[in-house]
């Protein structure tokens, strides 16, 4: 396993990575449209400047982020417009063929309506902010998305359509396609502003890896946005690891703790949560994974502008942790 992260592709961070001995990089988007950044020779520029810090690029994000519907870059894939997903989805493809061609080995993306709805956040250790969520208190208002009622059916009908088309262009070029869950997940039945999420229970997760079969279809695994689906994840988060694990289906993971559950959480330090990060770091031994592990948000410290100081603490952690369970060996 190996430390990584995705805070940005600057100089500056390069430089500041370099020296952390986080040597692998998630990039920023390169563009959010086809365009020369997602050339062969503007991805091929990337990566040979992430190397020039000494580091390696592991993923580049694909124009298919967490935002909310109407600020989506890709947005018809989700709202099923037909031709213009189409256009979309070929526009995918060639960026997984250029990728490819540029040596880069995996693709991360979403595929949400909601983005990342939270509330008010609360303090945590030290006065830090910690990112919550409480469903009973989150405003549903107005009570539906610009996407109108997307019930279960419907969404799983613009995840099969997408994948059905460019699942096999990863397959013949050989990049992974890590999907991100829905964060956070949502009641079924009820959903959130009329959204069904269906990416966000482990159930889902389990039939969106199974729609079509293939090494290069699987998972950016938020350990915890998974565990946020979870009644009691301080227990049950570590046979979800070995689930997807075992099936080789976790091409990286989201290392992060929260404290609550489902509908109720707390994005914590991740020594101040309820999971115990060192047993879930020898789940994912146990089951071979030797891919990225980084920190995707850390708590909000005062006066930590660029939150340098919470990432370089879970930095330091998950080495410490890898170095851990590599010495039980």
């Amino acid at each position: 396993m190996k430390v990584g992260t995705q805070h940005g592709d600057s100089d500056e961070i390069l430089r500041v990575m370099a020296g952390f001995g986080v040597n692998y990089i998630c990039s920023r988007l390169p563009s959010e449209r086809l365009d020369e950044r997602w050339s062969v020779d503007g991805l091929s520029r990337l990566r040979e400047r992430i190397e020039s810090f000494g580091l390696t690029l592991d993923v580049v994000p694909l124009p298919m982020s967490s935002n909310y519907i109407t600020k989506a870059e890709l947005p018809n894939i989700m709202l099923g417009r037909s031709p213009e997903r189409d256009r979309e989805i070929d526009d995918v493809c060639q960026m997984i063929r250029n990728t490819a061609k540029a040596g880069i080995p995996c693709l991360k993306y979403n595929m949400t309506f909601l983005g990342v709805p939270r509330t008010e956040s609360t303090k945590g250790r030290g006065g830090a902010e910690y990112s919550t969520f409480v469903y009973d208190k989150a405003k549903q208002d107005p009570p539906l998305t610009e996407a109108g009622p997307i019930d279960a059916d419907k969404y799983w009908e613009r995840i099969t359509y997408f994948l059905e088309r460019v699942v096999p262009v990863a397959e013949e070029y050989k990049v992974k396609l890590a999907c991100h869950p829905q964060d956070p997940g949502m009641p079924r039945g009820r959903g959130f502003r009329g959204v069904e999420t269906v990416l966000g229970s482990v159930e889902g997760l389990k039939r969106f890896v199974s729609i079509k079969e293939s090494a290069y279809h699987g998972l950016n695994f938020c350990q915890g946005t998974v565990a946020e689906m979870l009644q009691k994840p301080g227990q049950e988060i570590f046979d979800v690891i070995r689930y997807f694990g075992s099936r080789k289906k976790i091409f990286n993971v989201h290392f992060r703790n929260i404290r609550g559950g489902f509908l109720n959480f707390q994005e914590t330090f991740i020594d101040d949560g309820d999971v115990d990060m060192l047993k879930a770091m020898r789940v994912y031994k146990e089951v071979g994974f030797d891919g990225m592990m980084m920190p995707d948000h850390v708590p909000k410290i005062q006066g930590d502008t660029n939150s340098y100081q919470g990432f370089a603490f879970a930095f330091g952690y998950i080495k410490a942790l890898i170095a851990a369970v590599a010495a039980e060996s």
